[in-house]
């Protein structure tokens, strides 16, 4: 069922400003949601000379540089699917005559997210020649930069782009896109040279010297597509507002639309997953945060991703607020001096700001994690499909049945293997884990945390998916999510899709903490540049770790509902079990990060107690001098007393221990890397002899840090030798946010 209309006046405001304003003739602004459109309008002029006549919803447009990703994008992506092509083969394997230099090196991937070290255009005297001569020219360009090392923009790459969907699908890229991507779409109105009789419904562009005829009107306006007969993969594809919204669409519901799948699932997820270029943020196809990305405004998520035109065209598709966002104009008629980025900035605001409630509830709805969700659907996704799990006990649905019993008992479901991390399918195991049988499903398990850390063909062979539920603690180094890793190379390696039933992170989303990991300290325990706290969930951060590491997987996340980013574990609800045999309680998974950070020394940190990472101690540590040294820094959410223990584990097993008792007052306010810190500079000022404080090193895992420390460095010091890097972070970490915050 569509969505209702709506009105959203902020949009006529902004659009009717900007004609009187001269920016534009007229625009078509639609808005709408995967389940249909909620807002479409036309506004003033479609033409000025030489005559004047209204803007219609059905106008056609020219898209300019909106076909790179609608058309040339998705073609490569379609045959992609097929097994013609692969993102990371070298362009000059489809183009023979690519031979020499860099260029021969440069992959289909790096074109596509104009990383490839080719000129933005060339000049337009290489296309006198006619277009077989110009694509030769073309073909024979080099690069002024190194492949994959910088972005920049091009318009050449795309034209290459262009050719190799021709040779790979033998038949022209005009006629593969309405074969493959307007026909299935239903997009009746799209296409490149557009038939004489739509003429009428055509905005024309530009009055120029440069053509046969001085108004360009049902033409391309790229002078290089047009050099090259209208049909080029830069530009030359017209449509209209409703055809672009079937193709948003089609691309909210994954690649399918109305009940048909146009594109792979996993073919989205290519197309729209982030490569970071020095500073700059592309998708293979699609824009995100680069300096084009003006008009996505400052409403959308993270997780939107859009393109513009040079003619006036906009869309920005937002998987985070369901929502897309289209402005056609043709802001260059007829003098080519009209300006829309601003413009479609605020349409994007003002869109999001009505249509979007942030996904915070009127009132709070109970916590729903991502096998309670699967399970809502009827195990639809997995139906008929022998399933590899990997999982533990803790991992467990609202009722507090094991995701394994809950997946074993589902109908038309096949359990064919399941994959245990550390501490083994319990949770509680230490060390080394053999893989076996288990006793009453007498399926095999796979030990994750042995011989292996990572699932081997053999393991993999015969699964159709494979599916993970863990629940990690939201910190940086803890294995879970390194063997997340390891699994999603693994399923990539096999062609094997991976969904991820996602978790609330008990140390709730809203804060991001620490210092980033060192690039060359790299270990299991310490597997990617994280800060102390990384704030996410197991789904945004696989999501996440697939895109800095490349990992070319089919990735699905089974969101969880209700959950919002300041919920720490105790606000959702959920029963807590004990992810690892020292995190017996919510209390333990908030400290492990403040406290754990000083595992690698000589002092205890509870294991071994019934309270650990409430407890730190050493026989050498003067437990009350500690206390009240740290009782005066007042750090927030946390207070301490002196404490006597004695731990069964190392370091110090069976030896009296003195030292101190972590109470969390307020579990909002405490803050994990200013804490541990804190702990550390203290037990460095009053035992310098006895601490080995360098051995911090091996999970602070940030060496300017630890040297701001032993030189007796303020907080703030400290934070300064991390604060970059982190801003850095939290910028890349903020396209994969998929939970609201709703709260302070």
């Amino acid at each position: 069922m569509p969505p209702p209309a709506l009105d959203i006046p902020a949009i006529d405001t902004a659009v009717e400003s900007a004609i009187r304003e001269g920016k534009l003739p007229g625009a078509v602004v639609t808005v709408g949601r995967r389940e249909g459109v909620i807002f479409e309008r036309a506004y003033g002029r479609r033409s000025l000379t030489p005559r004047r006549s209204p803007m219609r919803k059905d106008t056609i447009f020219d898209l300019a540089s909106l076909t790179k990703a609608v058309v040339t994008a998705t073609s490569i992506a379609l045959l992609a699917e097929r097994g013609a092509l692969d993102l990371d083969d070298r362009a000059a394997r489809h183009l023979g005559e690519v031979t020499q230099g860099h260029a021969a090196r440069i992959t289909l991937r790096e074109l596509l997210t104009h990383s490839s070290g080719l000129a933005r255009v060339n000049p337009l005297r290489d296309y006198a020649g006619g277009p077989e001569a110009a694509m030769a020219k073309l073909l024979s360009l080099q690069t002024e930069v190194r492949p994959g090392t910088r972005y920049r923009y091009s318009d050449i790459g795309y034209l290459w782009l262009g050719k190799i969907v021709e040779r790979v699908a033998g038949q022209a890229l005009d006629e593969f896109a309405r074969r493959e991507i307007f026909e299935p779409l239903a997009m009746r109105d799209s296409g490149f040279r557009p038939a004489p009789e739509l003429r009428a419904r055509i905005a024309p562009t530009e009055v120029t010297d440069k053509r046969p005829k001085a108004l360009i009107h049902g033409e391309v306006h790229d002078p290089r597509a047009y050099r090259l007969g209208g049909v080029a993969g830069n530009a030359g594809a017209f449509s209209t507002a409703a055809d672009l919204a079937r193709f948003a669409r089609m691309m909210l519901g994954g690649g399918e639309l109305e009940g048909r799948r146009v594109l792979a699932r996993s073919s989205v997820e290519t197309l729209t997953r982030p490569h970071f270029i020095a500073g700059t943020v592309r998708s293979p196809g699609w824009d995100i945060d680069s300096d084009y990305s003006g008009p996505r405004g400052h409403m959308l998520s993270g997780r939107a991703f859009g393109h513009g035109g040079f003619t006036g065209t906009s869309m920005w598709i937002d998987p985070g607020r369901d929502l897309f966002v289209i402005v056609l104009s043709n802001r260059v008629h007829p003098d080519g001096k009209g300006n829309v980025l601003s413009l479609a900035a605020e349409v994007a605001d003002a869109a999001a700001r009505t249509v979007t409630d942030d996904g915070c509830p009127s009132a709070p709805a109970p916590v729903r994690a991502g096998i309670d969700v699967l399970q809502d659907r009827g195990f639809e996704r997995l139906a008929g499909k022998r399933v590899g799990l990997l999982t533990h006990l803790a991992a467990r649905d609202r009722q507090g049945r094991p995701t394994l019993e809950v997946l074993a008992e589902a109908e038309n479901v096949k359990l064919a293997a399941v994959f245990s991390p550390e501490h083994g399918l319990t949770g509680q195991r230490e060390g080394a884990i053999a893989s076996g049988l288990h006793p009453e499903l007498k399926t095999p398990v796979h030990s994750l945390f042995g011989k292996k850390r990572k699932p081997t063909p053999e393991q993999l062979a015969g699964l159709d998916l494979l599916v993970v539920d863990l629940v990690d603690v939201g910190t940086r180094f803890y294995t879970y999510m390194s063997t997340v890793q390891q699994v999603m190379v693994a399923a990539a390696e096999q062609g094997l899709p991976l969904m991820i039933l996602d978790r609330p992170n008990p140390l709730g989303g809203a804060h991001v903490e620490g210092p980033l990991l060192d690039a060359d300290i790299h270990s299991f325990v310490n597997y990617h540049r994280l800060p102390l706290r990384h704030g996410m969930t197991v789904g945004e951060l696989a999501s996440f770790l697939a895109a800095e590491d490349d990992i070319g997987v089919e990735l699905e996340v089974v969101e969880v509902t209700g959950w919002q980013r300041e919920m720490l574990f105790e606000a959702t609800g959920l029963q807590w079990f004990a992810p690892s045999p020292n995190l017996p309680a919510p209390t333990s998974a908030l400290l492990y990060p403040a406290v754990g950070l000083l595992e690698s020394t000589n002092v205890s940190v509870g294991r071994g107690t019934d309270s650990p990472f409430e407890l730190l101690g050493a026989p050498f540590i003067d437990g009350e001098a500690l206390a009240a040294a740290l009782s005066r820094r007042g750090l927030p959410g946390v207070r301490f007393e002196p404490a006597r223990f004695i731990p069964r584990a190392r370091p110090h097993a069976g030896a009296l221990c003195e030292g101190i008792r972590l109470h969390i007052s307020q579990p909002g306010d405490f803050r994990a890397a200013s804490t541990g810190l804190a702990l550390a500079r203290e037990l460095i000022r009053q035992h310098p002899k006895e601490f080995q404080a360098k051995e911090l090193i091996k999970l602070l895992g940030h060496r300017k840090s630890l040297q701001s420390l032993l030189r007796g460095g303020s907080p703030a010091a400290i934070e300064r030798t991390w604060r970059p890097d982190l801003a850095a972070f939290e910028t890349r970490r903020r396209l994969f946010l998929r939970y609201p915050t709703c709260g302070s």
